[in-house]
């Protein structure tokens, strides 16, 4: 019999009952057919021998034998962030071309929503959906995700993943589109969907009022611009969408539903808002869940902080200690009362600045959750915006969440510019556009720290390369070396506990690593642990810090203030 005939026949008969010795649930079953899957190169011998496991998961989940192995394989490798079809091929042993045959079968996968496949930068990944581990982990039965007759809340929670999805690459415009459209149709008895419903909407008109509505409830803001919608909507229909709206005669404009942001009294027309009247009409109260009770996707949560031992000298954990001391929150309290009853502004600011992967970001981290702050991060790629106006606006809107969290909060959050010289550098004196645009964006974050009541910390790697002004507005500034003989000892045995105390020393001595670059090391000595099951020797720990040093930088800049 040859493999395909075997692979593509699907049993119509009920499957023969698995003998009592055999697993008796998902995950039992699954690890069988991983077990045996193994280096099997898919062939007729492995689906024989796996018959009754492959007949209980498909059987479970309604799936086809491909489908089954594969999502065992997938369930398996969950760890990682994606599954590639080349990790697919690697453990099957066979050509990826074999695996990509089958795609059929992983499309089965997305259409169940068992699995999710990221489309991003030309590379393909897979990846099982959290609700899915969730219930194998449980013992529970795996669910079919149900559209009818669900509440607003679930509703607009339905419509967060689908659009999340999109932005992550994970679905197609196609398939959003098709999701979105059996949402709608199976929930007339909702605002949202009758509206819908009931116009005769171009297809794109649909897609935007429901993302707007989607902004509106699950993150507190409506306000859209035509770059953001880049992530949802493909080139043509994108192009449909503007010259509709700013010619005017965009049946979303004319049913005013939405509107042009009015800024100083003129119409905006790169920018759009739900207009009072849909947010009454088309979601009304009952859905909005007040602010301070909502979770903030933006931030990182302190209490999600994983405790992490950063080693340092002494001078430099002197400093760190003490930094973390003053923003204890009692102290913190006492030091900005300090501030304001002698006339200066209370909020605080501190540049880490030193070498890459000398533990600045990570500090900031471990002093947030010592401190019990959350982190609003700064992602410089989505503040910085190629439309005019744009980058303003956004890191207005940064330093309003920022404010607006911190009303709602007993303790302030920390404001985390990462690589700040991205956004802090030199101001130009320049008549060039860009360069206006630069300075203006430096004018805004130099006056928004004038008034910063809170804390901020920028790291960088090049301070030669911040402004002046941005420098004096540094209360405290802590300069990350590379670590000592004794810390990088103390790094490598923290990181492999297999060294002996002479071997840490040998490395420590031999290698001017920072502590980014020993963790490059542990980590490829953990994927050579897993390719040959056991630990690497020494000898090839040294191979390893070879290499790490054959891509240093020669002859760098000295790093800090002039």
């Amino acid at each position: 019999m040859n493999n395909k005939t075997y692979r593509e026949k699907e049993q119509k008969q009920k499957p023969e009952m698995a003998p009592s010795s055999e697993p008796n649930n998902l995950l039992s079953n699954i690890e069988k057919i991983i077990e045996l899957s193994e280096n099997s190169g898919l062939s007729d011998e492995f689906f024989e021998n796996a018959k009754p496991y492959i007949d209980f998961v498909k059987n479970e989940l309604q799936l086809s034998d491909m489908a089954t192995v594969f999502f065992a394989f997938l369930v398996n490798n969950n760890d990682s962030n994606y599954t590639s079809i080349n990790d697919l091929s690697k453990h099957f042993n066979c050509r990826k071309i074999r695996i990509l045959r089958y795609g059929e079968s992983l499309q089965e996968l997305e259409k169940r929503r068992l699995i999710r496949c990221h489309r991003g930068s030309g590379a393909i990944g897979y990846r099982v959906q959290k609700e899915v581990l969730f219930a194998l982990s449980e013992g529970k039965k795996i669910e079919p995700r149900q559209y009818d007759s669900i509440s607003q809340n679930t509703f607009f929670t339905y419509m967060n993943d689908l659009f999340s999805e999109k932005k992550d690459d994970e679905i197609l415009y196609t398939d959003l589109v098709y999701e979105l459209i059996t949402l709608v149709n199976a929930n007339p008895h909702l605002k949202l969907p009758q509206t819908i419903r009931k116009h005769d909407y171009a297809e794109h008109e649909n897609i935007l009022l429901l993302y707007m509505c989607h902004l509106l409830v699950n993150d507190d803001d409506d306000l859209v611009g035509f770059y953001e919608l880049e992530s949802i909507f493909e080139k043509d229909c994108l192009s449909t969408i503007k010259l509709s709206l700013r010619k005017g005669y965009n049946r979303l404009l004319e049913d005013k539903w939405i509107e042009n942001l009015r800024s100083d009294g003129f119409a905006n027309a790169n920018y759009y808002h739900l207009t009072e009247n849909a947010k009454s009409e088309l979601i009304g109260d009952e859905v909005f869940i007040k602010s301070e009770d909502k979770p903030n996707r933006k931030f990182i949560l302190h209490s999600t902080i994983i405790k992490k031992e950063v080693f340092f000298d002494a001078y430099e954990q002197e400093q760190i200690d003490k930094l973390t001391d003053l923003l204890r929150p009692a102290n913190f309290e006492i030091i900005q009362k300090r501030f304001s009853d002698n006339g200066m502004r209370n909020g605080f600011a501190c540049l880490f600045y030193g070498a890459p992967g000398t533990g600045k970001t990570e500090t900031v981290y471990q002093i947030a959750r010592q401190t019990s702050r959350d982190i609003l991060p700064v992602n410089v790629s989505e503040i910085k915006s190629v439309w005019v106006g744009e980058s303003e606006k956004n890191i207005k809107k940064l330093f309003d969440d920022y404010r607006e969290s911190g009303s709602h909060s007993d303790v302030a959050p920390i404001l985390l510019f990462n690589e700040a010289d991205a956004l802090l550098g030199t101001r130009m004196e320049t008549l060039h556009s860009i360069d206006k645009m630069e300075n203006a964006l430096q004018n805004i974050i130099l006056q928004e720290m004038e008034n910063l009541n809170g804390i901020m910390i920028a790291t960088t790697n090049m301070t030669r390369n911040l402004d002046i002004a941005f420098k004096r507005r540094f209360i405290y500034k802590i300069e990350f070396l590379n670590p000592s003989r004794q810390a990088k000892k103390q790094i490598w045995q923290s990181m492999m506990s297999n060294l002996t105390e002479s071997e840490a020393d040998e490395l420590a001595q031999k290698y001017d690593f920072s502590g980014g670059q020993i963790e490059n090391i542990v980590r490829k000595s953990l994927v050579e642990q897993v390719l040959n099951g056991g630990l690497p020797s020494l000898e090839i720990l040294h191979r390893f810090c070879q290499n790490e040093r054959f891509n240093q930088i020669e002859n760098r800049p000295r790093i800090g203030f002039q």
